[in-house]
């Protein structure tokens, strides 16, 4: 947060400009009325700004603190009071949702209404280049300040917005991680029930139904190596690795194999088998598609 001792170091602002300031203060008491007035014609003029003045109770209240505060431009008392007054004016200018473009409009009319009035109140050159300069410094440091509520409102919500996303990213970060790990979980339990398969299909084997025994086997141990196959996967997954596409179009593939092993057990119609070995082939062509894609990709 600011000070005023930092506004003025930054602006440069002397005791000499204070004092300058002050010994225009009767000049400024005497024309406040009158400003404020051309102040609010401006601005009834613009309908952004013209549909806040609506109320005449509220035109004429505004109009006496913009009175008040073209006096307390050139008191000659810049302090911490004075840093608040201007804090709350602008807080009033973002509570009321007043666009900060035409606040910098308004502070730029008013630059030129008091520097055309300096210019009219002092013949001598010296005294009004003086003067002038010590005002522009008092009007940047007062649209200084009111700019900063606007700033500090976006930065409000923008830091509002940012800890909700973030929270909401590490929630379903975590929330995705427990899927994941529930799902290996899943997958080592299945693992063991094919185990348990394959042991029962090897006692087939041994009962003397050799060529059955021996095509369950082989189709139970391709479902093993698809189990480990998508397990790696999803291990690689919660360590932060890449999701690989061809792992799932193996496990597709695999279950195809063991499926027309199965048919052929089962003596299936002949288009039953072509059927799945036609699909087995479509899936081989498009592994290989995307296999060459994803290399491709890596050596670019």
């Amino acid at each position: 947060m600011v000070t005023i001792d930092d506004l003025k170091r930054h602006y440069l602002f002397s005791d000499e400009d204070a004092e300058l300031l002050a010994s225009f203060l009767p000049q400024a008491e005497a024309n406040k009325v009158k400003l404020a007035d051309e102040l609010y014609d401006y601005l009834l003029g613009i309908p952004e700004t013209a549909a806040f003045l609506q109320d005449d109770v509220v035109l004429q209240r505004l109009k006496k603190s913009h009175q008040t505060w073209f006096t307390d431009l050139f008191s000659g008392k810049y302090d911490n009071h004075y840093l608040r007054k201007l804090e709350k004016i602008g807080l009033a200018h973002v509570r009321i949702g007043l666009n900060a473009h035409f606040v910098n409009c308004a502070m730029n009319f008013v630059r030129q209404l008091v520097t055309k009035l300096i210019r009219d109140s002092y013949p001598d050159v010296e005294m009004r280049r003086r003067l002038i300069d010590a005002t522009d410094k008092i009007l940047d440091a007062n649209l200084d300040v009111m700019s900063a509520s606007y700033l500090e409102e976006e930065l409000k919500k923008e830091f509002v917005s940012h800890r909700l996303e973030s929270k909401l990213i590490r929630a379903t970060e975590r929330f995705t991680y427990g899927l994941n790990l529930i799902l290996v979980m899943a997958l080592a339990g299945v693992s063991i029930s094919v185990v348990a398969l394959f042991v029962w299909d090897l006692f087939h084997i041994f009962r003397g139904d050799i060529e059955k025994g021996i095509l369950s086997a082989l189709g139970t141990l391709l479902i093993l190596w698809m189990m480990i196959e998508l397990m790696g996967n999803e291990i690689k997954n919660l360590k932060g690795g890449r999701f690989n596409i061809l792992v799932f179009i193996g496990v597709i593939m695999v279950a195809l194999i063991r499926e027309i092993l199965i048919s052929t057990l089962r003596h299936d119609a002949l288009e039953t088998q072509l059927f799945l070995a036609g699909t087995l082939l479509i899936l081989g062509i498009v592994y290989f598609l995307v296999a060459k894609s994803q290399r491709d990709g890596l050596t670019r």
